[in-house]
């Protein structure tokens, strides 16, 4: 029996879109708006973080993770429903691999996951409801975790069963 893979592909804004957004200073630094008697140039990235649904309030964290080899098995997914999450690489490149599903009924499978890598310098902000896996990363590092908190814990999860394999990036 063969063994299908999921690959990721590149990170990009636009095949992101459907799971939240690619944060990322744009490449020809167009946008910004200079701050602080022009010593800094200060590029919004989201306007509505989406965190203060039923109580909820923004928590940043930092997460120290460590490098994940390819392939693997992914087992399960998560979904926050009132809130998104935030991961952004800190200090030297940290690439990372997010694997996402849309909002609404549980992935199941292959065919309803998609993968996306980064290129070291992006972070991703996660929809409300998008199903995704855990932090994936490929280089151990250090990465910004922004995400709602509450009283009562908004993680959904779902087994995949049976497991998915996460190719390396071609």
């Amino acid at each position: 029996m063969t063994t299908a893979l999921l690959y990721p592909r590149t990170l990009t804004a636009a095949e992101f879109a459907p799971y939240g957004r690619v944060l990322q200073v744009p490449t020809d630094g167009a946008g910004g708006q200079p701050i602080n008697e022009g010593t800094s140039i200060r590029h919004e990235l989201l306007a509505d973080a989406q965190l203060t649904a039923e109580a909820g309030r923004p928590v940043l964290s930092i997460s120290r993770a460590q490098a994940r080899v390819l392939p693997m098995a992914l087992t399960g997914m998560e979904r926050h429903a009132l809130g998104s999450q935030a991961f952004v690489p800190m200090g030297a490149a940290r690439r990372l691999v997010v694997v996402v599903a849309p909002p609404g009924p549980a992935p199941r499978g292959l065919d309803e996951l998609e993968a996306f890598v980064s290129d070291g310098t992006q972070g991703v902000w996660l929809a409300p409801g998008t199903w995704h896996h855990a932090l994936l990363a490929l280089d151990a590092g250090d990465f910004l975790v922004v995400e709602r908190r509450a009283e009562v814990v908004d993680c959904d999860e779902v087994a995949l069963q049976p497991p998915v394999w996460l190719a390396p990036p071609g």
